[in-house]
This record gives structure tokens, C-alpha cells and sequence, in this order.
């Protein structure tokens, strides 16, 4: 690995430039040796060089800001090239001409109206833990894209200074880019009505625009967390709505000053509401007076907002152009908010509801759910319910989770906002029972009438039986009658564990089965009279389900025009729902520019549209050869996921490569098992796909694409090039793949090897280090990490190598004209990253034997520098070898004593040395962390 010849051309690595170049030299070597690792040989050289003094961590952390600031750019930029145009009054213009298209007729008035009141889409703003930029970024690059500079001197200037991530962080970063939606939303609604009024001025003030609606589950979301009481979201929602009343106040102080100043009163109240549900609840007396103060007649209390948008219109019709226009925007966006900053989204699991549910059917335990005795117990139950009054003390004594949230909802329905319905997501959900039990308890709470009930498809089994699960819900008459009371049937697509699973290509396509499965479900069961509300929950980067190559891809990767035209043809009216996943997507919402430029996108490009007349796409007709091709992609997806190998390297550091991200844990709350034995289904999804971002591959994207082809690629090939949607599958393929390096994955390995270690003092001139080395080569001889990661490598590479050989057949029109700069610039991040591991490694077996506090083993706390737990590594060397002590001249002690002598000094050197230079690099690993994934467009 550390050939003298390689070593010999080394030269200066003082620049980035240097690094790069230096990159190409050694990456020439692999053609005289296949095996040879460029990415771990410049890790190498770097570390030389730190180990010698000939560089410092001065220097390496001004080439980690250069790089990060590398990262930032390439991030501005991709978002802009996504979004473009960005300006306002380039949007303005293609929101005229998307406008100017519908209803051209002029007598078309109600073409014009119908096209606008139905929303391009379902906006849902989510707090997935991708809060990977510090604030100051992500102003930084929302600025840098808004004003189309994207500059050293415009993106650069931000502090890698990270954020504490609490969930009141995140709520408020959601209620930010909700804000600045809602805005752009007003901004096309206003010139909405300025071309009706010009087009049709007797008709233009009946318009009922609604181009965009907004959501969030951000405060409302238990699934797989305990932190978020019932009390957290009733106040997340009263500051949601005291937030709403001062905008609506606000956009109508000059229209409308009296309805202006009731809106105004009806805020400071709910803010006092606030104040009060953010104090301590626990004592019963102080629950009692909060919830009597919410629930009392009020002359300043709205629940509803009917009365207001009724008051608006009339003043509306006899007001002038200008005030009417400033009324009716108001009332839009009364109609799709309600009382809050939209709607929301509550969220459990399908274990939570089976839990309540149990109590009534079966509290002996004695039956099982998916039996269809169960199912006739739901039904029965079901039609006996009858609707019970509740309040916040039966709320706050009830102590299933699922339970106490149908009863908040109950309370935020009765006493903060009537209007806007509530949806109820339910993860995990593969029994149609549970369905009921959730309409169960909807109608037992009597909120049946505003809550949509979604079950989830994610995991391997829920999408595998998804299609039958769907039929089954819907023969249910209970349900049917419940569908046309809401006017709709939810359900919720994720991509993130489905990504995980089966891999990115598979979930995909198996989500696209599912939906057109549901609408074949409704058809057959006379439901094509009420909408279908898809939920597709994806994230920004490729590894969870939102396409990298292009705004149409985005939009059409969730859900396909093959399943839109399957609602369309059948008659079903579609409501397609996307969601914005924490610092991630709040991007796309970043400023005033960006929002509108989303939103404009999505008005070009309405995510239910599709051309009913198309013909069918090969992929669709040549079922032999694409399900095949499906399966057995699949098949390699699943036999990684399963493989020990495949286990053990991705959880080789440990969590330890990411940054928090998010006020979520990454681990489940349940699992203590050793990092030794962590099984990456104690993972999450985002973390998980994360890892394989930061090791260099990403494999849930592009494996088993090269293997699927093997043996029929001719075929193969022809398909994916004459189909839409293999097209759009192959663009996904390639831009994971002009980001892959199986070298890096393989180079992580090679920091455990022991031969490494002990053949790097050989040659006789870093004695400084030898003993060091020695140590660690004799720590890691049973070390299994290097085979491992060797192993991975070569699976990688077989199945990459059958990639590019279909790849060949397939010419890429549009090869992005950066890529190799981007992949060197990801080579010389990962070789940063290696030379500061090596540093912190050599630094680790370095300390002195313990003398403090030494319950601890030294091998115990070398392995937490392994696996990347450096926290508590350091927490154990800190303590070990405290440098501030109790003085002696603090006690008042009459007796004299010579001891502590000026021999019995701190541990100063040892933490200059050893502990504050672990602490550095790995604090730089870290911003070499959030670069890298700016390379990758996303955390995750």
C-alpha cells in the first residue's frame, strides 16, 4: 500500500490542488497494479506527513474548509440547476404562461377555475433527522442560490458551527418554510386573480384558487419515539395557529382593519394558550386550569374560520380590484390552512394501535389479529360503537399511545381548529384490522368525519402483500362507507426502509405496483366516485427515493405516469402528496425565491398529471423481461442486507461517521445491543444509507443492476433504452454511480489491517511512531474488519463490473460535465478522512497506562476509537487524566501537609499530546462528513 516509488512522488500536499493532482498520479498506478488503492495510499502520504510534523492540523483543517466550502457550492449548485429559473420575476412569467394555457377560451372561465383549485400537489414538510448543515449553511446556500451566485465568497462565508437539533428546532425550522410557502402560494394566487379579472371581470371574484396545500407532522410523529408527549403537540398546534392568525392579521390590516384587529385579539389569545400548555401539566391543578382556560367561551376564541371567509367574500364582491384581490388571496389561504400553518399529520405504529385495540376484542390475548375472527370482532365492534364525549383529563390519565391520540386530535378539532382535518398514519400496518381499529376509535371519539386514516407501505412484507392488503381494507362495507364520508382514501408510500430493504430500484417499482393496485381496488369496489390521496414520503438524496437528475424525475420517481394514468383512465381523481424532509428539503423552501420556484415547478408539472393517451411503455409491456430484471435486483439487495459481511462493514464504525442530524435517534430507542453486533436493522433507514454515502458506495441504489443484466444484457439493454421508465431508472443507476468508489470502500479496511501497521516503521524513518505502530499491528491480528471490507470490495466489484459492461450498451447522452472533478474531489475527502483516522488511532494507543481511575481497560477504550464512539473514548481518557484537580488552599484544615509537592502535577502534556488531538480530528471527520454528503446532494 505504501510503496517507496508512490511515496518518492509525494512532493508538497500543502493545496487542494496538490491533493487532486497528486490523486491522478497515483490513480495512473492502478493500471499497472489492479489492486493498488490511490484513496489509501494519499491517506498514507497526508499521515506521513502529520506524523512527521512536516504538517500540521492547522493544515489539514484549512484543507477540510476548502473542501467543505467545495461541498456548500456543489450543493448551491445542484439546487439551482434542479429548480431553474429561480427568480421571482421569472416565475412570475412562467406562472402567467401556465395560466395563459388554462382556460384559453375566454368564455373558459370554469376550465380556468377547476384547473387552479385543485393543488399540484400535497406539500408535507417532515423532520426526518437530515439536519445536516448548521444554520448559517443553509442560509448561505439558499442565499447563494436565490441570487444565482455561487461564489467562494457567497457560499463560504457560513460557520460549520453546528446547531443544537432539538424537536422544537425542527418545528420551528418547518414552520419557517412553511411560512415562506405560504407566501409564494399567496404571491401565484394574487396574479391568479389579476388575469382572471382582466379575462373574465364579472366571473374573476369567484375564483377558489388553490394551487399548493401544506402539511407537516413535525411535533406529531410517534413512531419509533417516546419524547413527544400529548401535551408537545397541543402546543405545537396552538403556536401553529397563533402563528396563522397574525399572518392572516397582517395580509389584511389595510383591506379589511376590523377583521384585520378580531384576528389580532384571536392570536394574543392563543398565545396566552401557548404559554399555558408549555408549562409543567403534570399536577392536575395546573392541567385543569390550562385546558379550562382553552375550552372556555371566549369573545375573542375562533375555532372555525367559516364565518370569516363568508365575511371576506361579501366585502369582496363590492370592494375595487386591488382590495378584493387582497381579500380573496386571504380567504384562499384560509381555505387550504384552516387555523394552523396547514394540515397535520399524526403518526403511530400499527403494534400501538394493536395494543389498544386488544383491550376490547381480545384482553385475554388468546386470538390472533390477522385471523378472521378478529376481523368479525372489528366489524361487530364497529357497528356498536357509540361516540363518547371526551377532555384533557381523560387525555392526559389515558396511557396507550395510540388512544391518546385520537383523543388529542379530538381536543385540537373541539378547541383550536374545526376546519382542516387530521391524518392519521399508521406504520407498519400489514393487517387489515388494524385499519378498523383505527376507524374504531375515530368514531368512538366522534371525529370519524375529520380524520383520514393512512395506513403506511415501507417494509419488505407490506409491500410484498400491499396489493392484497388494499383489497381486503376496501371490501370492508365499514370502510367503504367511511371512505365516501371523507371523500378520499389515504394511503402512505415510504421509501426510506422500503429503499433499505429491497433496495432503491425495487422499492420503487414496487411501490409503482402497489398504487395502480389501488386503483384497481377502488374500481372494483365502486369507489371511483371519492379521491385517492397518495402520500410518497422520500427524501432529497438518491438514497431515499427522490431522483437526482432533473425536477420531472423528482417529481415522477414517487409515482410514476404509468400509475397516475391508472387513476386517471379509471375515472379517480388524484391527490398526490410529497413530502420535504428536514434541513434536507426545507431548502427547496430556504427563501422567498426557492418557495416560489417550487411551487411554480410543481404548477408546471402537476404531480397528478399524466397523458391519458400515451402508449404503454415497453417496461410495462415486456412484463417478462422487467420483472425478471425487478426480482432479481431484489434478490442481490436482500442477500446483502442479509449477509454478515455486508452487516459488519456497515457497522464497522459504528454510528460514528455521521453527525447528529436530528432530534430523532438514529438507533431505535430499544436496542442496546454492542456496536460489535449491531445488526443494521437496529438502524435506521436515513443513517443507514448515510453510512454507505460516507464508505463511498451507495449501495441500495446501484447494486444488483449489473448482476440483474448478467446473462441477457443484450435484451436488457434494448429495454432500458427504449423505455420512459428504464430511462429513468438508468439515470438514477448513473448518477449513484458517478459517485461510487469501490476503492473507498476497500481503502476502510485496510486502517485495520495489521500488516499495514506493523510494515509502516520498517524502512527505519518514522521511529517516532514505531512503537506505536507496533502496538496497533498486534491489537488488530485478530481484528476481522480488513477481510470484511475486503470481501464487500470484491462482491461490489463483480456486480460493477457487469454494470459497466450494460452500461457500454447504453451511451449517456448527458454525461455531467464535472464528474471526474467531483470524484477526485470525493477521493481527496476520503483520504483526509483516512490520514485524520490514522491520527487518532496512532494518538489512542500512544497514552500513557492509566493511572487514574483505571476500572476501565485500555483495550476497551481502544476499541471505542475503532468503532468510533470517540465521545466516550475521550469522556474515559479525560477522566483517567484529569487536569484540574480540588486545591489544597480551598480547605480550611489546621493540620499542615507538604503533599501535593510540585511533583504531583495535571496531566497537561498528556491532553496537548494525545486527547485534544483525537478530540481535532475527529471533529474534522466530521465536517469532512457534512462535505461529503454536499457531494452526494443530501444526508442520506
Amino acid at each position: 500500500m505504501n510503496g517507496g516509488a508512490a511515496h518518492q512522488g509525494a512532493g508538497s500536499l500543502t493545496t487542494v490542488e496538490d491533493l487532486d493532482r497528486r490523486l491522478q498520479e497515483l490513480h495512473v498506478l492502478t493500471a499497472q497494479t489492479p489492486t493498488y488503492n490511490p484513496v489509501f495510499q494519499l491517506g498514507h502520504e497526508l499521515s506521513r506527513k502529520l506524523e512527521t510534523g512536516e504538517m500540521s492540523l492547522d493544515h489539514i483543517e484549512a484543507l477540510v474548509a476548502e473542501m467543505e466550502c467545495e461541498g456548500l457550492r456543489a450543493r448551491a449548485a445542484r439546487l439551482d440547476r434542479l429548480l431553474a429559473p429561480v427568480g421571482l420575476s421569472d416565475n412570475d412569467a412562467r406562472i402567467d404562461a401556465v395560466a395563459g394555457e388554462s382556460g384559453e377560451n375566454d368564455d373558459d372561465f370554469s376550465a380556468f377555475a377547476v384547473r387552479w383549485q385543485r393543488p399540484a400537489a400535497h406539500v408535507v414538510f417532515t423532520a426526518h433527522p437530515t439536519f445536516l448543515l448548521s444554520t448559517a449553511q443553509s442560509e448561505a446556500v439558499t442565499a447563494s442560490v436565490s441570487s444565482g451566485d455561487h461564489s467562494v465568497a457567497s457560499v463560504c462565508v457560513a460557520s460549520p458551527e453546528r446547531d443544537q437539533i432539538t424537536l422544537d428546532y425542527e418545528h420551528d425550522k418547518a414552520m419557517e418554510a412553511i411560512a415562506r410557502g405560504q407566501k409564494a402560494r399567496d404571491r401565484i394566487n394574487a396574479r391568479l386573480f389579476d388575469i382572471a379579472a382582466t379575462r373574465w371581470p364579472k366571473r374573476w371574484r369567484g375564483l377558489n384558487p388553490m394551487p399548493v396545500r401544506f402539511a407537516s407532522w413535525v411535533g406529531y410523529d410517534m413512531d419509533g419515539r417516546t419524547d413527544i408527549g400529548w401535551s408537545t403537540s397541543i402546543r405545537y398546534r396552538l403556536q401553529e395557529k397563533a402563528l396563522r392568525l397574525g399572518s392572516y392579521a397582517a395580509s389584511l390590516a389595510q383591506a379589511a382593519p376590523e377583521i384585520a384587529d378580531k384576528l389580532e385579539r384571536a392570536r394574543k389569545l392563543t398565545e396566552d394558550m401557548v404559554a399555558r400548555f408549555a408549562a409543567d401539566l403534570s399536577a392536575p391543578e395546573a392541567l385543569s386550569n390550562a385546558a379550562n382556560a382553552l375550552t372556555a367561551d371566549h369573545p375573542d376564541r375562533i375555532v372555525s374560520l367559516e364565518g370569516v371567509v363568508a365575511e371576506l367574500e361579501n366585502e369582496a364582491r363590492h370592494a375595487d380590484q386591488e382590495i378584493a384581490r387582497t381579500l380573496l388571496v386571504t380567504a384562499a389561504a384560509m381555505r387550504a390552512d384552516g387555523l394552523g400553518m396547514g394540515w397535520i399529520h399524526f403518526r403511530v405504529n400499527a403494534s400501538q394501535l394493536q395494543n389498544a385495540i386488544r383491550l376490547r376484542i381480545d384482553p385475554e390475548g388468546k386470538l390472533s389479529l390477522a385471523s378472521q375472527a378478529a376481523l368479525v370482532r372489528m366489524r361487530e365492534l364497529l357497528a356498536e360503537v357509540v361516540p363518547l364525549r371526551s377532555n384533557f383529563a381523560a387525555l392526559a390519565i389515558e396511557n396507550s399511545t395510540a388512544v391518546r391520540q385520537f383523543l388529542a386530535m379530538a381536543q385540537i378539532l373541539a378547541h383550536i381548529d374545526a376546519d382542516a382535518p387530521i391524518r392519521m398514519l399508521v406504520a407498519e400496518c400489514e393487517e387489515p384490522a388494524t385499519i378498523l381499529a383505527a376507524l374504531y376509535f375515530a368514531r368512538m371519539f366522534g371525529i370519524d368525519d375529520k380524520v383520514d386514516v393512512s395506513p403506511l407501505f415501507e417494509t419488505e412484507s407490506a409491500l410484498e402483500h400491499g396489493g392484497r392488503f388494499v383489497d381486503a381494507v376496501l371490501a370492508e362495507p365499514a370502510y367503504r362507507d367511511y371512505a365516501r364520508k371523507r371523500g378520499r382514501i389515504s394511503i402512505q408510500t415510504g421509501f426510506s426502509d422500503a429503499g433499505r430493504f429491497v433496495g432503491q430500484v425495487p422499492a420503487a417499482l414496487a411501490i409503482e405496483r402497489l398504487q395502480g393496485r389501488l386503483s384497481e381496488a377502488m374500481v372494483a369496489n365502486g369507489l371511483t366516485d371519492v379521491s385517492a390521496l397518495i402520500f410518497n414520503t422520500h427524501g432529497e438524496s438518491m438514497g431515499r427515493g427522490a431522483h437526482p437528475s432533473s425536477i420531472e424525475d423528482r417529481f415522477q420517481w414517487p409515482m410514476s405516469p404509468w400509475a397516475r394514468r391508472r387513476f386517471l383512465r379509471a375515472g379517480i381523481r388524484l391527490e398526490p402528496e410529497v413530502s420535504f424532509q428536514g434541513g434536507d428539503g426545507y431548502l427547496w423552501f430556504g427563501s422567498d425565491e426557492l418557495a416560489l420556484a417550487t411551487l411554480t415547478r410543481m404548477a408546471e408539472m402537476p404531480l397528478w398529471g399524466a397523458d391519458t393517451d400515451a402508449p404503454t411503455d415497453l417496461f410495462y409491456r415486456r412484463t417478462d423481461l422487467s420483472l425478471d430484471f425487478y426480482r432479481a435486483i431484489r434478490g442481490v439487495q436482500h442477500e446483502h442486507l442479509e449477509s454478515a459481511t455486508y452487516s459488519r462493514a456497515i457497522t464497522a464504525f459504528g454510528l460514528g461517521l455521521l453527525n447528529d442530524t436530528g432530534s430523532r435517534k438514529s438507533r431505535r430507542q430499544s436496542d442496546l445491543a454492542a456496536d460489535r453486533s449491531m445488526s443494521l436493522r437496529q438502524i435506521r433507514a436515513i443513517p443507514h444509507n448515510a453510512i454507505l454515502q460516507q464508505l463511498g458506495y451507495p449501495v441500495n441504489v446501484i447494486a444488483g443492476i449489473g448482476t440483474a443484466s448478467d446473462g441477457n444484457r443484450e435484451e436488457i439493454a434494448v429495454l432500458l433504452r427504449e423505455s420512459e421508465r428504464g430511462q429513468q431508472l438508468l439515470r438514477l443507476a448513473r448518477a449513484a454511480n458517478a459517485l461510487a468508489s469501490i476503492k473507498t470502500v476497500a481503502a476502510y479496511g485496510e486502517l485495520f489491517n495489521s500488516a499495514y501497521w506493523a510494515s509502516r516503521p520498517y524502512r527505519g524513518d518514522e521511529q517516532y511512531i514505531a512503537e506505536a505502530c507496533l502496538k496497533l499491528a498486534e491489537y488488530l491480528t485478530k481484528d476481522d474488519r480488513t477481510g470484511v471490507f475486503r470481501r464487500l470490495a470484491s462482491r461490489l466489484r463483480v456486480d460493477a463490473m457487469k454494470l459497466h459492461f450494460l452500461l457500454d450498451l447504453l451511451p449517456d447522452e448527458e454525461p455531467l460535465p464535472d464528474r471526474e472533478h467531483t470524484r477526485r474531489s470525493l477521493g481527496v475527502l476520503q483520504s483526509l478522512r483516512i490520514a485524520l483516522f490514522k491520527h487518532m488511532f496512532l494518538r489512542a494507543v500512544m497514552v500513557p497506562q492509566f493511572s487514574r481511575a483505571n476500572d476501565i481497560s485500555r483495550d476497551d477504550v481502544l476499541e471505542m476509537f475503532f468503532t468510533l464512539r470517540v465521545e466516550d473514548g475521550l469522556a474515559q481518557l479525560r477522566r483517567a487524566f484529569p487536569t484540574s484537580f480540588p486545591s489544597i488552599d480551598d480547605f480550611k484544615v489546621d493540620c499542615p501537609s507538604d503533599y501535593p509537592d510540585s511533583s504531583a502535577t495535571g496531566y497537561t502534556r498528556i491532553h496537548r499530546e494525545y486527547i485534544d488531538p483525537i478530540a481535532r480530528s475527529y471533529g474534522l471527520s466530521l465536517r469532512i462528513t457534512t462535505a461529503l454528503a454536499n457531494e452526494f446532494g443530501a444526508h442520506g
